[in-house]
């Protein structure tokens, strides 16, 4: 396992996790390197823009979602084809159960701690210093220190920091450099047009701050990828979900057809989904209702999450995708909608400003935006085919009539529990499910066959 690997933390977010993650990946892209990047923890945002600076799909590494097993195979994967990966962090380094170091404990991953370097001197040491001592079973490689004021405060803020933990890199202040954001986090990467100038501005940010410090490759050569694997326990929430072998061995959706609805509208979509049912052996079939695309003639539909609420009059201004999901559900066939995705199946979606657009009314019920957010945790769910693993987070608040199926819960005892709801060929949930924490129960759904045995057994 020669390929340098490491996490990039920080001591809570905010600190400039993402845009350290870019620019170290697009940096070395630049230098023709070969370079793969993961998320820790559920997260399509940010996921977005590091897939645009590394040129690859971003996947996910959740011991609570995917497992450790899961997770081990994806990351030995990209070490065989990358000459760099990265892991971006989730939180603070010790938020969470799993957390960021949790990941770093259980594979060996030498950690990056990015700190926001403004409003402190000699204070960031200290800092540096307390996240890692905190863990034994954690190894800090080194600390970038983010927004500095100058060069001098380069060095004065990297005062203190004891030998084993070098300063890697230093970077200047620069607001040109941070990205829009809107409810659920940072805008997509696909409606910023100016995308890659602002990586490659990130890239130049990078290189620069390295020349203030150590510099990564200085780092790696002492950080070997592996040497601090232990066989720590990780907490319960983080236990692999059960196994699904069929998805190994058999493909029970051989010759069907699923149809993906994704654009800016429908875009919370983890790459792992798609490469799950491709595995099962579907025909995955991508296409854009905002484009007006007409939706694929199909044995399965999945409506992922998204932004309904900023589109909602694009939506409309294309009728035909409203009929098209009715025709779907008038012939029985399953249709999986998530979060937005399920919003656009309601009677009417309130947005911010107040307005009340009309939906496809094939789900009753209503829902608004609100001003703060409304849910927000891991969860697991027992489907009628088995049990799933995923996450909600979301600002809108939903009334509907019908009686949940099921209701998720959180692994750490959070308030967030999203009900599933059932009607018809209709799945509907807030919950972002991730399809390899039980592809057989994905495989069953979709599968008409096996999906009416279920039903009929529920």
């Amino acid at each position: 396992m020669s390929c340098p690997t490491f996490l990039i933390s920080a001591p809570a977010s905010g600190q400039g996790k993402t845009s350290i993650t870019a620019a170290i990946a697009r940096s070395a892209v630049r230098r023709g390197l070969r370079v793969r990047v993961f998320k820790t923890g559920p997260d399509y945002l940010d996921p977005m823009v590091l897939s645009r600076a590394c040129g690859h799909p971003v996947y996910q590494l959740d011991l609570f979602m995917g497992g450790e097993a899961h997770c081990r195979a994806r990351l030995e994967d990209a070490r065989q084809q990358a000459d760099l990966v990265l892991v971006e962090g989730v939180m603070g380094l010790f938020d969470g159960a799993p957390s960021s170091a949790d990941l770093a404990a259980r594979f060996g991953l030498p950690v990056l701690v990015v700190l926001d370097a403004s409003g402190m001197a000699q204070t960031f040491a200290a800092v540096a210093t307390g996240l890692a001592r905190f863990r034994g079973d954690v190894h800090v490689a080194g600390v970038v220190a983010n927004r500095v004021g100058s060069a001098g405060h380069a060095r004065m803020v990297a005062e203190g920091l004891p030998p084993d933990l070098p300063l890697v890199a230093a970077l200047q202040r620069q607001e040109a450099l941070s990205l829009p954001e809107r409810h659920l986090g940072l805008v997509q990467a696909l409606e910023l047009p100016d995308i890659d100038a602002r990586l490659d501005a990130w890239a130049d940010a990078w290189e620069a701050g390295e020349a203030l410090g150590r510099g990564l490759a200085s780092v790696a050569a002492v950080a070997a990828p592996g040497s601090q694997e232990t066989a720590r326990h990780v907490p319960a929430s983080a236990e692999d979900p059960s196994p699904a072998p069929a998805a190994q061995h058999v493909r029970p959706l051989q010759g069907l057809r699923i149809a993906v609805a994704q654009d800016a509208c429908f875009s919370f979509i983890y790459p792992a989904n798609l490469d799950c049912l491709r595995q099962l052996g579907a025909e995955v079939l991508s296409f854009s209702p905002l484009a007006g695309e007409p939706m694929p003639d199909c044995d399965g539909l999945w409506l992922p999450g998204g932004y309904p609420e900023l589109h909602a009059p694009a939506l409309r201004d294309h009728p035909s995708f409203f009929a098209s999901l009715r025709q779907h559900l008038t012939a029985d066939r399953p249709l999986l909608a998530e979060c937005g995705g399920m919003l656009v199946l309601l009677d009417h979606l309130t947005d911010a400003d107040g307005v009340a657009h009309p939906m496809a009314a094939l789900m009753p019920g209503s829902a608004r935006l609100q001003p703060r957010l409304a849910a927000l945790g891991l969860q697991a769910v027992e489907w009628p085919e088995g049990a799933l693993r995923g996450h909600s987070f979301h600002y809108s608040a939903m009334e509907t009539p019908l009686t949940p199926v099921a209701v998720a819960s959180n692994p750490n005892g959070g308030r967030t529990a999203e009900p599933l709801y059932q009607q018809g060929s209709l799945r509907a949930s807030y919950l972002h499910h991730y399809f390899p924490s039980n592809p057989d129960a994905i495989a069953a759904f979709f599968n008409a066959s096996s999906r009416s045995t279920a039903h009929a057994s529920a």
